[in-house]
């Protein structure tokens, strides 16, 4: 079930409880057509459909994880409501209007052009549609590797909260929510670090991700406790 999967299928720090507090500030409903940039094995695609009711599509690089999050959907009886599709985001595969609605958790770090990452998802979104991001951003000094989404900085492309404002709206998008949420992860970090409550599952995306992934979290932690790192939830519109 997608609960069952929630500890699995969540590539972003706060899991699901990120992923529905994203979705309600963006709005959405039964009507939402949304696309999930980077869906990895499609964990929160799934809770969309059927937190919301909405149509999903996923769209990630690695065939692999689409390979995995149509499989998993399936189990899930959500084929109706959920599908995926190999691509890249800064070449969407999609028409022009096709999405009112487009979600991007822990992605943007990966992408080394953000200008056109940001000008393919205001391409494909609908006028008025909302663009819901929760990322990592950069803050002050060295950031410390590997982290879960880059071994070294040669893969790591990081903006500042300021830049990353700036390229966004160069690209066409207003700002409805603007919010630091570095605190409430460090918090979430200090109370998931002890390992699971009683009585639930221990699996974490170590299952997935490997056996580096646990010293990768660490150093993420310990980034934005020491303010190099920062988190950043935003939902923005795109104009006409």
């Amino acid at each position: 079930s997608v609960a069952q999967l929630a500890p699995l299928d969540q590539f972003h720090v706060r899991g699901i409880f990120a992923t529905r507090e994203l979705a309600t500030a963006a709005g959405l409903d039964v009507s939402s057509c949304v696309l999930d940039v980077g869906c990895g094995i499609g964990g929160p695609a799934r809770y969309l459909a059927t937190t919301f009711g909405c149509r999903v599509t996923g769209v990630d690089l690695s065939p692999g994880f689409i390979d995995a999050a149509t499989y998993l959907t399936a189990r899930c009886r959500l084929s109706d409501r959920v599908m995926f599709q190999a691509g890249d985001a800064q070449h969407l595969p999609f028409q022009n209007g096709g999405f009112d609605a487009v979600f991007l958790q822990h992605v943007a770090m990966n992408i080394e052009d953000r200008a056109a990452l940001y000008a393919e998802v205001h391409r494909i979104l609908t006028p008025g549609g909302r663009f819901a991001i929760y990322d990592v951003v950069l803050r002050d000094g060295e950031v410390v590797y590997p982290v879960p989404w880059a071994r070294d900085a040669s893969t790591s492309f990081l903006l500042t909260e300021g830049d990353t404002r700036t390229a966004l709206e160069y690209a066409g998008f207003e700002s409805v929510l603007w919010r630091d949420d570095s605190d409430i992860v460090v918090d979430w970090f200090t109370k998931s670090m002890g390992g699971p409550p009683p009585g639930e599952p221990g699996v974490n995306l170590g299952v997935v991700l490997g056996p580096d992934f646990q010293a990768m979290t660490a150093n993420l932690a310990r980034n934005i406790r020491k303010r190099r790192l920062g988190v950043l939830s935003a939902v923005l519109t795109r104009g006409t």
